[in-house]
């Protein structure tokens, strides 16, 4: 009986949802490479489609792939780098990137090409659904370990939640909390295209969980403009529900993030925020004037206040003669009430850390071994003007002020700002890399991994977005030259920005990618733009159906 009732529901659902690509997702955009290589081997395999259809014109995948492919080993050739056998090694692992980029864009084409969009939408929802359920378990966790309903303001265990609460929500993906913040921001948009209440809050509510206030910063914009031009009044409601989430969450569910976006807008723009003192008056309580100062009313109201001091004084007393008739840690609260002592705040263990995290102690080593080569962080003295961000750009732009010639085509593959360059210096970033191989130019060196070194080898406080130097902008300049940057603007964003009439969510999407790609190398990361790909692929072809999903925006 079972068994037929479960072939029953499993014939009703398996021809809804694209299950190759839902497993495709939900392991592909796993962090670990020992999973996510195996996925787009065995997917590529078993799919036996090796038709990529590059061309000049009208290609069917962005022919950036190939293109920065080609500026990468035209580089190498150029500079001579081939003499380098540990080079050698990191332009190989760096192409091998590229070639899964190729790969997994192609699968998630495939997958749109022989699907229609109610089955790839329907895989969409479920890829979402399972990404919250994982989210609110994780929420679930913390809140078990905090044992307090909400550790956004939860202070104990050295503040190792708090405000880094949001961290900890990695969803289907168990990489960094942003990349579950930008994909939930993705589906914001997409669930609002398609009128999907239910599916919207769930991405924004998963969103706001993840703490990522620079993702609602990017996102909170693209709403009101949405709100303002491309939505009906049906949506717009959806988009005000959506605001007072946001307002809801910055003010009381974790207002200190909110002081610590504006601190860091402020911080970003030198500008300082002090607090705007009053001078307070000078008087004295009543009971301490003498009485020549006071009036007869006067006199009589600190008589009784003397007298009401002194019999709380007494009722304090006998308080705690009976409160140590109760159990520890247990007392009797004016009226009679049974209370238990809150927990102070002020104790050390309620205090943020200000010691080393133990896995940055190899970064701390690094450091004092290369002292000499290190102008920022191995200057103990040097105190940043600025995020870490914006130094690793204004170092990006000074280098090329000296070194014109390399502007046009770059330093080359993983040799001044790429997670390859961070992997290959052998500290553990991003996974391991083969020691015998390890591989550090000298300008990446002295700029942007110096850059990184002065705040991640500090305490946790230090170790955020806007600190990091990564940017998919700044590879593609330092190491790819202004030819890369190109390259990228017309055959990447250029491929997807041709199909504007047919875009409807696709536009907004692609504009949150763009400003996203600010914030890490997420070609390399090997996850958001895989899901971005596949829902610009997914709206052009709507568009070319006769009867698409709903998608008015």
């Amino acid at each position: 009986m079972f068994n037929r009732s479960a072939a029953f529901y499993w014939d009703k659902v398996k021809d809804k949802v694209d299950w190759k690509l839902l497993t495709f997702l939900l392991l592909f955009l796993n962090v670990k490479l020992v999973v996510k290589i195996p996925v787009i081997i065995v997917l590529s395999l078993w799919q036996s489609n090796f038709r990529f259809g590059f061309r000049f014109k009208n290609s069917r995948l962005p022919l950036f792939y190939l293109l920065i492919i080609g500026i990468a080993v035209i580089n190498w050739v150029v500079t001579k780098s081939y003499a380098n056998a540990n080079y050698n090694v990191l332009l190989l692992t760096g192409v091998a990137f590229w070639l899964v980029c190729i790969l997994a864009a192609h699968q998630v084409k495939l997958s749109v090409e022989r699907n229609t969009p109610v089955v790839i939408h329907q895989t969409i929802v479920a890829f979402f659904i399972i990404n919250a359920l994982l989210s609110i378990c994780a929420l679930a966790v913390i809140i078990l370990k905090t044992h307090t309903i909400n550790p956004y303001t939860y202070q104990g265990q050295y503040q190792k939640y708090f405000i880094s609460t949001g961290d900890y929500i990695k969803g289907v993906t168990f990489d960094t909390s942003v990349t579950n913040a930008v994909l939930n921001a993705f589906g914001v948009l997409y669930f609002l295209a398609k009128r999907n209440p239910v599916m919207l809050f769930v991405c924004m509510i998963v969103l706001l969980l993840t703490g990522s206030n620079f993702i609602n910063l990017l996102l909170l914009p693209t709403l009101v403009v949405l709100f303002i031009f491309k939505t009906d009044r049906y949506q717009k409601s959806l988009i005000v529900i959506c605001l007072v989430f946001l307002v809801i969450f910055m003010a009381k569910i974790s207002p200190q993030n909110n002081k610590y976006a504006t601190e860091t807008l402020a911080h970003l723009f030198h500008k300082e925020i002090y607090p705007i003192k009053q001078p307070a008056a000078v008087t004295l309580p009543i009971t301490l004037r003498p009485d020549s100062t006071l009036n007869p009313e006067e006199r009589k109201q600190k008589i009784a206040t003397l007298y009401l001091d002194s019999v709380g004084k007494i009722l304090d007393i006998i308080r705690k003669k009976r409160a140590n008739k109760l159990f520890k840690n247990v007392y009797l609260a004016q009226g009679g009430r049974i209370a238990i002592p809150a927990d102070d705040i002020n104790a050390y263990n309620y205090q943020s850390s200000t010691q080393t995290p133990p896995e940055q102690i190899q970064l701390v080593n690094f450091i004092n071994t290369h002292k000499d080569s290190l102008p920022i962080s191995g200057n103990d003295n040097y105190v940043p003007a600025l995020p870490g961000k914006a130094m690793a750009f204004l170092q990006t732009v000074s280098f090329f002020k000296d070194h014109l010639s390399s502007s046009i085509t770059g330093m080359g593959m993983g040799n001044f700002s790429s997670k390859l360059a961070f992997r290959a210096a052998g500290l553990g970033f991003d996974g391991g890399y083969p020691h015998q191989y390890i591989y550090i130019n000298h300008r990446f060196m002295v700029n942007h991994l110096d850059v990184y070194l002065s705040f991640f080898s500090k305490r946790s406080g230090f170790h955020s977005l806007t600190n990091s130097p990564f940017s998919v902008y700044d590879q593609l300049v330092s190491e790819y030259g202004l030819i890369g940057l190109l390259v990228f603007m017309i055959s990447y964003i250029g491929f997807f920005a041709k199909h504007y009439k047919k875009l409807t969510y696709g536009i907004p999407i692609l504009l949150l990618m763009m400003a996203v790609l600010f914030t890490d190398y997420w070609f390399e990361q090997l996850s958001v733009l895989v899901f971005f790909e596949l829902l610009l692929f997914l709206n052009i072809k709507e568009n070319q159906t006769l009867n698409p999903v709903s998608n008015e925006l």
